[in-house]
């Protein structure tokens, strides 16, 4: 069976995944303080921050339409799944699902799944990677669908970020003080709760013992670490990215390590300097 694989632009894909033929990406958009960007291959990152760092105003992202998600599931793959930054943070999701509905609607029925990846960034690309993974054991599209869903169970998402901005000004810090004792360097160590929501796991004085509470943090109640893939994302600090890859391989022998740069909407979401981890 043939397959498509469309991801989020919140979502990084690797060159090989480019290559394949076998993935798509669904572009969100982004404006800093009246510039449009389209979150696509022709996202400048450096020349993002740059605005970013200018503006007075946060940075704001609209999803894709469900017309674009319904084009996306217009091809001749017999399989075609999409894979949205967390329901809890984006419209993302509930706009994949109806554009799922419009085209059952046009073009009659065909085997397409949403999966809400309750993460973010290299999250989604961890899920696409299972996904694909399964149809290239041969899976039918049930078994790939429970088996993928339960993958995204297991998953956990953490982050040390050097500013909180734009998630407060977006409001996707609900519930929490958002204003984190900047002039104590005071650094909060975030993750995703189950149902794809953000909550503070800790917090450090400084970004090297932050980062260092977020491995510990990771590896808390780890089990089976080789058969586990870990996945990194950094914002514009490759060498931040490999100093919490050493650290983590100090503690634990992973199954493979990805190592990858944001996109737009990562970027704008983890700031400059900011770090994801996903096992």
């Amino acid at each position: 069976m043939s397959y498509k694989i469309i991801v989020d632009s919140c979502g990084e894909l690797t060159d090989e995944m480019k290559a394949s033929g076998n993935f798509e990406t669904a572009s969100l958009e982004i404006d800093v303080q009246g510039y449009h960007i389209i979150d696509d291959e022709t996202f400048d990152q450096a020349e993002f921050l740059k605005r970013v760092a200018a503006s007075p105003e946060a940075p704001k992202s609209s999803c894709p339409s469900p017309e674009c998600y319904m084009e996306g599931y217009h091809c001749g793959a017999d399989h075609v799944y999409a894979v949205t930054l967390s329901a809890e943070l984006s419209g993302s999701y509930n706009s994949a699902v109806l554009g799922k509905n419009l085209y059952h609607e046009e073009y009659g029925e065909k085997d397409i799944y949403v999966f809400n990846s309750r993460s973010a960034s290299i999250g989604e690309t961890l899920i696409a990677m299972k996904i694909a993974e399964c149809e290239e054991e041969g899976m039918e599209f049930d078994q790939i669908v429970e088996t993928v869903e339960a993958y995204i169970d297991s998953q956990n998402t953490y982050f040390v970020l050097e500013t909180l901005e734009t998630l407060r000004k977006n409001g996707r810090l609900k519930g929490m003080k958002a204003v984190m004792a900047t002039a104590l360097n005071i650094k909060p160590v975030m993750g995703a709760t189950p149902e794809g929501n953000i909550q503070q796991l800790g917090q450090a004085r400084g970004i090297k013992k932050a980062l260092a509470k977020l491995t510990d943090e990771v590896m808390k109640g780890m089990k089976n670490p080789e058969e586990k893939k870990l996945a990194i994302s950094h914002c514009n600090c490759r060498e931040r990215a490999e100093y919490v890859r050493d650290m983590l391989k100090e503690k634990a022998a992973f199954k493979e390590i990805l190592i990858l740069d944001t996109a737009g909407i990562s970027s704008m979401y983890a700031a400059d300097g900011g770090i994801i981890v996903v096992v």
